[in-house]
């Protein structure tokens, strides 16, 4: 597995943290990196391909349309944007034979999209990448899946600004909360549906897993936490376990976990690394 060529889409926290972390990591630079943007964007985008420089790649290129970004034939595009930008392109993407790193990975709780993902990707031959993001454990999850998982349980917790446009704000007054405050509890699907840009988390335990119905979940506004804070319990046949984990949220973007970028980035540097971890 090599990686000279990427692609990316979108160019917020998530997109800076990969090309920064890219142009610090990286053993030599890549030929080529490309970002996929909406026009209004396009300064933001090139912005961002400036400051990584010539530690990044030799070459650098904003587009605001797929076919521009496909006729860099990129060797992967890694997704830095939203559900929208995975619906939107991400099957003409595995189409061309090219891996998709989906970082928006509450997107594949839709069971449509992701069978139109698992069709273009067989076709084409490219495959559906989907990083650990915000959480850890991932590993020792899908692991124990082969022996049989009884349940998951998962619990997100963050301040209340972080769950500020979406449908917490009519069930709490978020502005006013002095105590944590449980509002959602249900599966991992309509977590995933419901808190699209909160609980990739839910939906990547789900995938992982023991699938989104069987995935329980918690959501809790907390003025008490000024971290995102992800932890989940896990009961199978091969050992129980707990994992906890505290992320710093993007300064972008308060409901986004700084570790979601830098687990990119780390699936990123395996593609071009000689010892995988």
């Amino acid at each position: 597995m090599t990686l000279r060529r990427l692609a990316m889409i979108g160019a917020g926290g998530i997109a800076d943290v990969v090309a920064t972390t890219l142009a610090k990591e990286l053993r030599t630079p890549l030929q080529h990196v490309s970002i996929l943007i909406p026009a209004r964007f396009a300064d933001q985008a090139q912005a961002l391909l400036d400051r990584a420089g010539g530690k990044l790649a030799a070459s650098r290129t904003v587009h605001t349309d797929l076919a521009g970004l496909l006729a860099d034939q990129p060797d992967v595009v890694a997704e830095c944007a939203s559900h929208v930008a995975v619906r939107e392109y991400g099957p003409a993407i595995l189409a061309t034979g090219c891996d998709l790193v989906v970082i928006s990975i509450g997107s594949l709780s839709d069971d449509g999209l992701r069978m139109r993902l698992e069709q273009a990707a067989a076709k084409g031959g490219g495959r559906v990448v989907l990083p650990a993001g915000a959480i850890g454990g991932i590993d020792a999850l899908a692991a124990a899946r082969l022996s049989g998982v009884e349940s998951v349980v998962y619990t997100g917790r963050k301040p209340p600004k972080a769950w500020r446009g979406t449908p917490a704000e009519t069930l709490l007054d978020l502005d006013a909360l002095k105590e944590p405050a449980v509002f959602f509890e249900g599966h991992a699907r309509k977590a995933a549906q419901d808190y699209p840009f909160n609980a990739n988390v839910a939906a990547t335990l789900a995938l992982a897993g023991i699938g989104f119905e069987k995935t329980q979940v918690r959501l809790i506004a907390d003025p008490g936490v000024t971290r995102n804070v992800h932890e989940f319990a896990v009961r199978s046949a091969c050992g129980d376990f707990t994992m906890k984990l505290e992320g710093r949220p993007s300064a972008a973007n308060p409901k986004t976990s700084l570790m979601a970028g830098y687990s990119m980035a780390r699936e990123l540097l395996n593609r071009a690394g000689i010892v995988v971890i």
